[in-house]
Parts: structure tokens; C-alpha cells; sequence
């Protein structure tokens, strides 16, 4: 058997491949997963791993498989497969997958982080750590698994599921989710995706003293935010009831305006709600357009110190009050820069909210690969953005519509070892690639070019 030479329309994301493969990445999938299937063809895991491959390939749906995947069988080579199963027996096999299924493959990302992830190196001597919580809203058939109503922006009426994420806020890592039904919202699942985060980061109680929590409305009844503090944690977030919001708004003895929020004011709430430990309260209100106010009220107990750093802001030698007000605001709203953006990313770049089945079990598979291909697709762009720092601000959608999607030819010897890739010269982002190869391409002899395609 002699060298041979294939081309791939995804050249690019076949270095993402051979990268992986070298890592060894997948590895820990095969030793914890396990689905109870017959292999014809294609072992069980391959399928998954055919699934996660059309992810990072831009693919929106599993029938996408058969046009992205199977007609590239260098791609499938980079990635460690020989071959690609057809798209309807990769369904089979995510709806072969149960709870159990489903746990094991949550254990082997937990692995696959601690291994790569730089959350769970974070260094909380140095900084405090920031872990948003969120849940968003994935609309599906009403004879899903879990399907029921539930709150879907924009879409009255209709029936679907909850998708909890917890977010390594200062890495824009992803460290656990977990998939509920439609009705359910954070109130009801925020302490467990928290402990889930403490499993996968090892957060003991000294670590958690130096972790903030950042959480919207859903997340802020009493039992929430007292059961976060009796944990130790720093905390920032909403109070969820829309009475006790009024009736603390109307404490407030001086409202003051803020230059970021024309129309919008804030001021000390005046009798504070008693939490189980203190919790300073600041209440905002702007005006309705047939009067009259909106109410929201943050609770937090942060040190100044804490909220400054947090909202990204320089520490006066003595803050005035509109400072510190500035600097509340500011902490809380980078959420909006945070979780909201990252399940964006997901939904835009990944496809997160297009791929649904019918089995609750199949699709919590679905939302465990496409956490792997974001922060797969995370680790890779650090890598290269320390050539080229302009990537460091590209979302999912630039990296997999755009940057995994360089054409080109790989070159393998007689065993099957990627030997030269050479890029499409003619393709704009070809070279920010090749400017970058050594991140990827460097310690394995692999050789990156640029030529003519």
C-alpha cells in the first residue's frame, strides 16, 4: 500500500480531527460509555462519534450526517473512523441511549474537562472564580419526552424542554448542563446544577468562598439564595417575587439616576428582606409607558472590592455611591455577555435548539456532544488565538461556518498517519491557519501548506 492523497472540503476542521486523536480526547468516551446495541457495521460509539463529528462539520440536523460526513471519508479519516454510518442508524443509536447512558457519558466529560478545561485550574488564590447559571428554553414536538409548556420567548403556547447550563464565566467554558422538562425553571434546578458544577470543578468549601454565582430572576427565591450562602458562596442576582419587589422598592428613600440606564434609577433598599446571612439590596425602577414603574431588586454580598472586579472597573480610594451603583449594575448585567451569549453561541454556531428527538435520553446526548464540540471548538481557538489574537472573539458560528470549513488535501502514509495538509491558498482564512499551525500541527511531524487546490 502506497502514500495516498484525499481531498476533504473541511480540511481545516481535519486538523481539529488529527489534534483530537492525538489528545487522545475520545479515548475517554470509549472507556465510560456504554449502549447496549449490536454492532453491524459500526460500533455504537463510532455512530456518536459520526453525530459529534457533523456538529463541529456546521451540521444543524442528523440528517446532515449523510451530506457533511459520509461524503467526506478524509474527514471521517482524520477523525479515527474508517467509513461513516448512514445518518438513520446514527438515530437508532442515540435512541438506543438511556439514563444510565447518559450518566456515563456526563462522567466522561467531567473527565475530558478537568484534563483541558482551564476552569477547573483556576487559580482561586489569585481570583475569585464566576460561574453563571442560567436555563434556556428548547422548543419540540408535543409528543416528546418532557415536552410541556413551559416559558419559550417568542414562541406562545408552545410545548418543549429546559436546558440548564453552568458557565466558567472568565474562561466562556461550559461545565456542566443538564436537560429538564418544559415546565420546570431555575428555581427548581439551580441547586442541583450547582452541585453538578462543584463535582466537575472540585469545589470544596475553601474554593467556594472564592466563587461567585451569578443568576437572573428564575434562580432568586429565598430558598435559593439562602441555600448559596449557606454553602459559602458569593452570590449576585435577582429576587424572584414580584410582591416582596414592590414592597422593598417602596423602602427606598432616595432614588438616584444612572448615565448608563437614561430613565432608569436605583437606590438602597430601606428595610432589607432578612436572609440567613446578610445580603445588601439594591432596587432599580424605571417607568412604564402608561405609568407608573417597573421594579427589580439585586441582592448580593459581595464586598465593593468584589463587585468592581466583577464589573471589570478600576477601585476608587473611596468609591462614591454612584460608583459603586455603576459598578452593581455592571456586575450583574455582563451576564448578558456571559451565559446569554454563550447559549447563543450554541444555539447559532451548533445548532443546540435544531436537533430534537423524541427520547428524552437521545437528546440529553445531543446537548452532552454539542457541550463537548463548544468547548472543544473553546480549547482550539485559545490555541490558535495565541498566534493570532484576533480569533479570540470569534463565536461558534465564525469557527464552524467559517474557520472549520478551509478546503484542502491531506496526505496519509501506507498505516493511515496524516503526513501533509495542504490548504486552499485561495480561501480567505487559509492563512490566519497556516499562520497559526503550530498550536495544532507542531509536535506530530504533521506538515501544513498552502498550495493550490
Amino acid at each position: 500500500m502506497k502514500k495516498y492523497t484525499g481531498f476533504s472540503a473541511r480540511a481545516s476542521l481535519a486538523v481539529v480531527g488529527l489534534w483530537m486523536q492525538e489528545q487522545d480526547l475520545w479515548a475517554k468516551i470509549e472507556d465510560q460509555v456504554q449502549i447496549e446495541q449490536k454492532t453491524i457495521r459500526h460500533r455504537p460509539l463510532d455512530k456518536v462519534k459520526d453525530a459529534f463529528i457533523n456538529i463541529l462539520a456546521g451540521g444543524h440536523g442528523i440528517t446532515e450526517v449523510n451530506t457533511l460526513v459520509r461524503t467526506d471519508p478524509v474527514l471521517q479519516q482524520a477523525f479515527g473512523r474508517r467509513g461513516c454510518a448512514e445518518q438513520s442508524t446514527v438515530s437508532e443509536t442515540l435512541n438506543a441511549c438511556t439514563e444510565k447512558t447518559v450518566a456515563q457519558m456526563a462522567q466522561a466529560l467531567k473527565q475530558i474537562y478537568q484534563s483541558w478545561g482551564q476552569g477547573y485550574r483556576h487559580d482561586y488564590e489569585q481570583a475569585v472564580q464566576v460561574l453563571d447559571v442560567d436555563m434556556t428554553g428548547l422548543v419540540c414536538g408535543p409528543q416528546a419526552e418532557g415536552a410541556t409548556k413551559g416559558y419559550f420567548p417568542g414562541r406562545k403556547n408552545r410545548r418543549g424542554r429546559q436546558l440548564g447550563r453552568v458557565l466558567a464565566t472568565c474562561y466562556a467554558e461550559v461545565v456542566c448542563e443538564k436537560l429538564y422538562p418544559g415546565a420546570l425553571q431555575l428555581e427548581k434546578s439551580f441547586p442541583e446544577l450547582v452541585e453538578k458544577a462543584e463535582t466537575v470543578l472540585a469545589l470544596d468549601e475553601p474554593r467556594r468562598q472564592r466563587t461567585i454565582l451569578r443568576i437572573d430572576g428564575g434562580g432568586g427565591t429565598d430558598a435559593d439564595i439562602n441555600w448559596a450562602v449557606r454553602r459559602g458562596y458569593g452570590l449576585i442576582g435577582k429576587v424572584k417575587n414580584w410582591q416582596r419587589t414592590r414592597k422593598l422598592a417602596q423602602t427606598v428613600e432616595t432614588w438616584s439616576a444612572i448615565p448608563k440606564l437614561p430613565a432608569h434609577e436605583v437606590g438602597w433598599v430601606g428595610t432589607p428582606f432578612p436572609y440567613e446571612k446578610p445580603m445588601r439590596q439594591l432596587a432599580l425602577r424605571w417607568p412604564k409607558p402608561k405609568g407608573g414603574w417597573h421594579y427589580r431588586i439585586l441582592v448580593f454580598n459581595l464586598t465593593d472590592e468584589l463587585l468592581f472586579k466583577l464589573a471589570g472597573r478600576a477601585l476608587p480610594a473611596t468609591p462614591t455611591q454612584p460608583e459603586v451603583f455603576a459598578a452593581i449594575v455592571d456586575a450583574y448585567d455582563l451576564r448578558g455577555g456571559g451565559v446569554e451569549t454563550s447559549i447563543k453561541n450554541s444555539k447559532q454556531g451548533l445548532g443546540l435548539n435544531k436537533r430534537n428527538k423524541k427520547s428524552f435520553a437521545a437528546q440529553e446526548m445531543l446537548i452532552l456532544l454539542a457541550q463537548l464540540a463548544y468547548n472543544l471548538s473553546l480549547w482550539v481557538r485559545n490555541q490558535l488565538a495565541q498566534h493570532q489574537p484576533a480569533l479570540a472573539g470569534w463565536g461558534m458560528l465564525r469557527m464552524t461556518r467559517d474557520l472549520f470549513q478551509i478546503p484542502g488535501k491531506i496526505q496519509f502514509d501506507p498505516q493511515g498517519k496524516a503526513l501533509k495538509i495542504i490548504l486552499s491558498q485561495r480561501h480567505t482564512l487559509a492563512g490566519i491557519f497556516y499562520q497559526t499551525r503550530s498550536s495544532l500541527s507542531g509536535g506530530n511531524g504533521l506538515r501544513l501548506i498552502l498550495g493550490k487546490i
